[in-house]
């Protein structure tokens, strides 16, 4: 048995993970308790890591055309074929779109292949859809995409802001660490600004529920608020600032008063003057924010309306103060650091930086190869997809990423992607949905088998480590670009062995010529004191914080301490903000506002938490989060099936019936892919829309309309294991497929009936009938297939809420030989009096709502009581604020729990 130290592969809180490798598996994940983001703990998705490893599922062998090649063939065909669209059409017609999912290492190789050799700007990257908005607007307030803050700046603040995110859900380790800080800090407040009632207003203090999109008008009234209070840092904005003016001038024309900005965002208007007065009041101030700033054609004025007010306040450089832009992926700022979005060169150097193409051009000559790099930015994500679409892209190279999904206007991506000439595909799972489009498929490494570095929302630097070697003939994405290159002529400017010395060129670059003489101002990332570190000490590299420097070996943890910025001038820069609601308008056709979002057990689009069974459990389904009186008004109930339409597509799942949901507003998972359900993907339902500063698109402001889905018959089909491909049930009006231990479970719904259900078993599934019970009056209906002494598929017509707990039938599928006893059940599909445990709240030890209520009714009324009893809340802590709704539902049916009687001797 052996143990290694790495780096969690989902959230940008980049969490440190202690493995146990034992006989070659990957056995057990625990959180390090030793690495500064995280010490020790781990959410739900991060501890689950090692039930997702295994060669099921993945790619293992390059394709070219369909046909399993040799790695020399591959590679050989990628560069003909790369070379070929270079010489009839143009080094600009080649592309690539790359992923927060790649290692830095990965990242600045492809950055400096195509940029740098190739001569192409067109290099994006995912992160385009998630943190463009707040890079840009640092950029512009700071003069570089610079996070002042760090981690513990939560546990120092004495009030932090949480805008455009559910924190408890999608980065819950850092809930965690404010709900301690919390805990030990009784005057410490929190504030939680999001249109939709989320799990994170558990501990918070006040909760504002705004109208989509009207963040802007929010920050302008706090700024207009603070100037005619006199809450104003007079001294911080005349010694290291400009802008303030213009800013106030912009802030009290839109956002004057207290009643303007009450009704713009739509809530009440004494609830946000107390807001207002904490956050003048309080100078330790953090405002953490995410995807509802971010993702909104006007998301970078909004970044800057939250900016000003820090800078206004002097809310910043100090401990427990700052704005803070929480990333959604592992490595989204490690991409940024080496160039990987379309408007960058490298090291946090843009085009437009003085002195940038001649000093990267410079550094990347080697004796006999001179860098061809382009004159200016390159198409950004959305905008890559239309040039490919128009045919100006010829060759697009995708690396760890699902534009075919995550992309707005999905169906216009995979026009884009059937029109392109050569499509090639970096990727370690075997079923996306971009696969159908690639004509080279390359076989990627994954999480445990590649080295490398990702740096975390707190510019942390951190380790992952490969511990497994990658399956069949997986190979690493550094590994991948370098040979391409080689045999693109390029192999004197890519011959390296080891990621570490692609990590050492990156931090001589950061350093490179970085002192402030070419006229512009130093940059701020600089790594330059990691350069030298040779193998073994890239192997042992502890997390760090950049920059890195001789005057600061060991890291910093804060910004903007001494109050300079990396502008000309040196001052930090207050933007006037004119706020813009949303580009997708509402209509009578389309009546409804549509927000997106994560859930709690999922990350992106499932290629890595589905292969984890109770990962699945919590929320099984794609669904809908609808107001009562909108689900009345339409004729859709709680669990029933439903339609949204859009003017690009349509969107098909489960409705939840919630008050937590805005009037006139609903909500909707990303996760859900092609693979995995019908008609169930998000960017169906989005235009591409796009901030024109930052190029990130309005994710989260469709407009949409909600019908039920009218449908004859209901069923839920069990699968012994096997079968991503596609299947006879597959032309239903609704079906999901849910990955279970031994089998696949599919939901199934349509609006034709079936007149004789024995027949249509026949010509979907193989095997006999081998029990049945049929009540023709209702339409019920259970059967089951038994062969050879196994359980190969069972079923049951009629709704879901009908269902048994299904876990006793999930053991059956994984038993060799059925029992008499089991088989006698099959139909009840449970043991005599086996309770039903209900849908799973607790994904770390499998606790039911079931469950959970009856404890609850047993007299176990606090979420410590149903810890000790059931364990529910005891690990990652993501469930107690569902824990804490079951147990105000289900009080008043609480009996008393008596004390223990004392035995008397």
């Amino acid at each position: 048995m052996t143990q290694a130290k790495t780096t969690c592969p989902y959230c940008g809180v980049g969490c440190g993970v202690t493995a146990t490798v034992e006989a070659g598996t990957l056995s057990a994940v625990e959180g390090d308790r030793e690495h500064p983001a995280n010490f020790g703990r781990l959410c739900v998705k991060g501890s689950a890591l090692h039930e997702t490893l295994g060669e099921q599922g993945r790619l293992t062998h390059p394709r070219v055309d369909g046909f399993e090649v040799s790695w020399d063939a591959a590679l050989s065909t990628t560069a003909e074929r790369l070379n070929v669209l270079r010489t009839e059409y143009g080094n600009q017609t080649v592309a690539a779109y790359l992923s927060g999912q790649l290692l830095t290492e990965d990242y600045y190789v492809a950055n400096k292949l195509f940029k740098g050799f190739l001569g192409t700007p067109h290099l994006d990257t995912n992160s385009r859809l998630c943190m463009a908005s707040a890079v840009v607007g640092y950029k512009r307030a700071f003069g570089a995409d610079a996070v002042p803050c760090n981690y513990e700046d939560l546990e120092e603040a004495e009030l932090i802001v949480l805008v455009g995110s559910n924190l408890a859900w999608n980065h819950p380790v850092l809930y965690q660490r404010i709900k301690v800080a919390k805990e030990r800090n009784p005057l410490m407040r929190l504030v939680v600004i999001d249109p939709r009632v989320t799990d994170s207003c558990e501990i918070a203090d006040l909760y504002l529920g705004i109208k989509p999109g009207s963040d802007a008008y929010l920050f302008n009234g706090l700024l207009a608020w603070m100037a005619k209070r006199r809450k104003l840092d007079t001294l911080y904005l005349e010694r290291h600032t400009e802008g303030f003016d213009e800013a106030l001038e912009a802030a009290q024309q839109t956002a004057g008063s207290v009643a303007e900005v009450a009704a713009a965002c739509d809530v009440d208007a004494e609830r946000l003057e107390t807001f207002y007065y904490w956050f003048a009041s309080q100078l330790h101030v953090v405002t953490l924010y995410s995807q509802g700033v971010n993702q909104s054609a006007s998301g970078t004025d909004k970044c800057n309306a939250i900016i000003n007010c820090h800078l206004a306040g002097g809310k910043i450089g100090l401990p427990g103060a700052g704005p803070f832009s929480i990333t959604g992926q592992p490595n989204a700022m490690g991409g940024r650091e080496v160039g990987g979005l379309a408007n960058q060169l490298a090291a946090h150097m843009d085009y437009h930086t003085p002195g940038a193409l001649d000093l990267v051009s410079r550094f990347w000559s080697t004796d006999s190869l001179t860098p061809t790099l382009p004159e200016g930015p390159g198409y950004k994500a959305v905008e890559l997809f239309e040039a490919i679409e128009q045919g100006e892209i010829k060759a697009l190279w995708v690396m760890a990423t699902n534009p075919a999904i995550s992309l707005p206007d999905a169906a216009r991506v995979r026009t884009a992607l059937e029109k392109c000439p050569l499509v090639i595909v970096s990727e370690c799972a075997a079923h996306t949905d971009l696969l159908p489009y690639a004509d080279i498929v390359l076989p990627a490494s994954g999480w445990s088998e590649k080295e490398g570095t990702v740096t975390n929302s707190e510019r942390r630097i951190s380790r992952q480590r490969g511990m497994l070697p990658p399956p069949g003939e997986a190979r690493h994405d550094w590994w991948i670009i370098c040979e391409v290159a080689k045999r693109l002529g390029f192999a004197e400017a890519f011959n390296y062995t080891h990621p570490w010395e692609i990590f050492d060129e990156h931090a001589r670059l950061s350093g490179f010529e970085n002192n402030g003489a070419t006229g512009s101002p130093k940059r701020l990332f600089d790594i330059s004191g990691l350069v030298g570190l040779g193998r073994d000490g890239y192997d042992a590299l502890a997390p760090i914080q950049w920059p890195v420097t001789k005057a600061a070996p060991h890291g910093t943890a804060r910004l903007f301490e001494d109050g300079e910025f990396a502008t000309e001038n040196g001052r930090a820069k207050l933007l006037a903000i004119h706020p813009q609601g949303p580009e997708q308008s509402l209509s009578a056709a389309y009546p409804l506002r549509l927000n997106t979002g994560r859930i709690r057990d999922q990350w992106h689009t499932m290629t890595r938490t589905a292969r984890s069974p109770r990962l699945m459990n919590h929320r099984a389904e794609p669904f809908m989060d609808v107001h009562p009186d909108d689900a009345h008004s339409v004729g859709v109930t709680d669990q029933g099936l439903a339609v949204l339409t859009a003017a690009k597509g349509e969107f098909r799942a489960r409705v939840r019936v919630s008050h937590a949901q805005r009037r006139g507003e609903v909500f909707v998972p990303i996760h859900w892919t092609d693979c995995f359900t019908q008609q169930a993907r998000s960017s169906a339902l989005i235009d591409s829309i796009i901030d024109p500063l930052s190029g990130q698109p309005e994710s989260k402001h469709g407009a949409v309309a909600l019908a039920p889905l009218a449908t004859d018959w209901q069923a839920t089909l069990l699968v012994a294991e096997g079968g991503t491909e596609p299947t006879p049930w597959c032309s239903s009006a609704y079906w999901t497929r849910i990955p279970m231990r031994g089998c696949q479970r599919w939901q199934l719904a349509h609006t034709q009936p079936v007149n004789d259900w024995l027949a249509q078993l026949r010509t979907w599934l193989p095997g006999d009938v081998s029990v049945v019970s049929q009540d023709p009056s209702n339409g019920r209906l259970r059967a089951a297939c038994v062969e050879n002494g196994q359980l190969r598929w069972w079923l049951m017509v009629g709704p879901p809420n009908e269902l048994p707990g299904l876990a006793w039938l999930e053991a059956r599928f994984n038993e060799t030989v059925l029992s008499d006893t089991h088989r006698r059940r099959l139909l009840a599909g449970c043991d005599d009096g086996a309770a039903d445990t209900g849908p799973v709240v607790c994904s770390c030890h499998q606790v039911g709502q079931a469950t959970i209520v009856h404890a609850i009714r047993e007299g176990d009324t606090s979420v410590e009581a149903l810890g000790a009893r059931l364990a529910c809340g005891t690990q990652c802590g993501s469930c107690i604020p569902e824990l804490k709704s079951l147990i105000e539902e289900e009080r008043p049916n609480a009996r008393t729990k008596q004390p223990l009687a004392t035995e008397v001797v």
